[in-house]
């Protein structure tokens, strides 16, 4: 219940946190817009949610840790000083890491590079809940849908990369032979 009061009472300075996050969601927006429908080709796995799916998803997950590194910036007393270098620095690299993999995965469609970015990206989120549990239990633990949310996102990317180094053993649709 306090964290429900604490939202309500959230500084000014919290919505900077929630609306940082966005910038890349936001990013990819605006260079996908043209040719958003890639993602939806047949060639991706048949358990991969819709683009507009995945991209509310991450965009859930980016409201989620926004919130949670305003928390961890108001008990370490806010402001810009000494004691917040690692917990927002770390929390600030695995942001912009994020934001590489977006590129990668709807822009720039290297799925490989995307997924070897998920999995270091996957152990700065690890690293980055570790050093906030201390700080602040409850941002710690916003962040574990965040890593529930990589796994599936670095599943897909595995099965596009994969999928693109071996056309020949994709599902071929039904009547078709493969050469």
């Amino acid at each position: 219940m306090d964290d429900l009061v604490s939202v309500r009472r959230m500084q000014p300075q919290g919505t900077i946190f929630v609306a940082l996050p966005h910038l890349g969601p936001i990013l990819v927006w605006l260079l996908t817009r043209r040719t958003s429908g890639w993602y939806d080709s047949p060639k991706k796995p048949p358990w991969c949610p819709p683009h507009k799916v995945l991209m509310a998803g991450w965009i859930t997950i980016y409201f989620v840790i926004g919130y949670a590194s305003y928390l961890v910036w108001k008990d370490l007393g806010g402001g810009f000083g000494r004691p917040l270098v690692l917990p927002l620095g770390l929390y600030a690299v695995q942001l912009a890491i994020s934001w590489t993999v977006l590129i990668l995965f709807f822009v720039a469609r290297t799925h490989g590079l995307a997924l070897l970015h998920l999995l270091l990206l996957y152990g700065l989120v690890v690293s980055t809940a570790l050093i906030w549990h201390p700080v602040n239990k409850l941002a710690a633990v916003l962040l574990l849908p965040y890593l529930a949310w990589l796994t599936v996102t670095a599943s897909i990317a595995y099965r596009l990369w994969r999928d693109s180094l071996c056309p020949s053993q994709q599902p071929q649709p039904s009547g078709e032979k493969s050469d």
